[in-house]
This record gives C-alpha cells, sequence and structure tokens, in this order.
C-alpha cells in the first residue's frame, strides 16, 4: 500500500454516466474527497452525481470546465488546491468516441477529437505535475482504450487522438516518476456500459449478463489499485477487457 493520505482530492476529469461515475464513487469509498467535471452544459449531472456520494457518505464537488481549455483547467486546480484541499489523483476519462469515414472527415472533427482526447489530457497532466512535483508525490491516470493500440476504419481522429494520449502518459511517467509521480494508463479493450453504449447496441442486458461488456463498477476498483501500488512496482499500462473480448 502506499502512504498516501486519504484526504488527497480525487479529481476526474470526464465524470460521464458510466466510467467517470464509477471511479469517482470508488475513490470516495476509500475514504478520499473528489472533485468530478464535465462541460458546463452538464453541470447539472455533475452536480448530481457529487450530491449522490454525499447522501452516501463520502465527500463531492461538481465543476462545470471546458477541459479543452488551459485558463479554465488551471483555474480549476488552482480552486480545489485553495478551497478543498491537496490534490493527490487526478482521473482523466475523457472519451470522444466518434466515427467518420475518412472522406467524411472534416479538419474541424479531426481538430476537436483530439482537444477533446488528447490536449486536453496533455492540459490536465501538467496541471497535475504543477501541483504534484513540490510534494513530491501523486498519481496521474489516464483513461484508453482499443484505439490507443490500433485504428479501425471509421476511426481515424478518435485513434489518432488516442494513441497521442497514450504517449503523452508514456512521456510523462518517464519524467514524472522519478520525482515521486505515478503515471498509468488504463486500456479499456471493448465496449463499456454506460449511455453511448446502451444507444448503440440492442442487447446490452445480454451482454451484460454473460459479462461481454465491460462494466464500470468492476473496472474501477482497477484505478484505486495503481494509485495504492507500492513505488517498488509501479503499472505504467494497464489493459482491461472482457473474457470473451477477441485480441
Amino acid at each position: 500500500m502506499s502512504n498516501h493520505s486519504e484526504t488527497e482530492v480525487c479529481l476526474v476529469i470526464g465524470a460521464g454516466d458510466g466510467l467517470g461515475s464509477a471511479i469517482a464513487r470508488a475513490f470516495a469509498k476509500e475514504g478520499h474527497p473528489v472533485c468530478v467535471t464535465r462541460r458546463a452544459r452538464h453541470l447539472d449531472k455533475v452536480e448530481a452525481l457529487a450530491a449522490e456520494i454525499r447522501r452516501e457518505g463520502g465527500k463531492a464537488y461538481g465543476f462545470g470546465v471546458d477541459a479543452r481549455s488551459e485558463a479554465e483547467t488551471a483555474a480549476l486546480f488552482d480552486k480545489i488546491e485553495s478551497d478543498i484541499g491537496p490534490i493527490g489523483i487526478v482521473v482523466f476519462n475523457i472519451g470522444a468516441n466518434v466515427k467518420f469515414g475518412i472522406r467524411e472527415t472534416t479538419t474541424r472533427v479531426f481538430t476537436k477529437v483530439w482537444e477533446m482526447a488528447c490536449f486536453a489530457g496533455f492540459l490536465a497532466g501538467r496541471e497535475a505535475a504543477r501541483v504534484m512535483i513540490p510534494r513530491g508525490r501523486g498519481t496521474i491516470l489516464f483513461t484508453g482504450a482499443t484505439a490507443s493500440l490500433r485504428g479501425r476504419e471509421g476511426f481515424s481522429a478518435f485513434a489518432a487522438a488516442k494513441a497521442g494520449l497514450r504517449m503523452t502518459a508514456q512521456s510523462m511517467a518517464r519524467e514524472l516518476g522519478p520525482l515521486g509521480i505515478h503515471v498509468a494508463h488504463v486500456i479499456c479493450d471493448g465496449a463499456i456500459d454506460g449511455t453511448f453504449i446502451r444507444e448503440r447496441v440492442s442487447d446490452v442486458e445480454g451482454l451484460l449478463a454473460d459479462s461481454r461488456i465491460l462494466k464500470p463498477e468492476e473496472i474501477a476498483p482497477n484505478y484505486v489499485m495503481l494509485h495504492q501500488q507500492p513505488r517498488s512496482a509501479w503499472t505504467h499500462e494497464l489493459d482491461l477487457r472482457p473474457w470473451a473480448e477477441s485480441w
């Protein structure tokens, strides 16, 4: 186990209805105050999540932030550090999974996907490093996908962004590890239960019953495990997939 204080704040950037929410709940159950963010237009949803965590006995705060904005991201870290507590865990969990054929992929689509899934991750990681390095400890976790490793037809923008995020995480791990900061990249290789999948797959309940879809509540403990790893045996990349998922 690590010697990190349970009072250190866990910041989850991209706390949607699926994995992000599950990660926030998992860290709250470990005694960490959690801060959850989404775009400002979804502030009601993150505030509802924070209220639910508080009803369950945890400490939680919701923020409406555009993670692509350097100014908003920096201000978020400053506000949490000054008003809530030291940030000990940062989880970057923005997906931006869209499908466009290469001929239909406009420059706006490609750029927006990259901003959401890669550039925003860089901003989160940089600001996390800024507050963690002086303390000599901290955990920065990035959520990856199948596209982090290989591109498929129709996913050029998404694959480019997720692969870029993976390389950003890898570079950060090598730079920040010797400074006491644990950086890890979690590849979720397969569909994750949530609104996105339920709107696109017909038999979600059947697939869930047979454990053929990744379940957020079963992914989330792995993030807690990564944070709690002793530094003599840190994992940089963790690959999670359902038992029936093809390689």
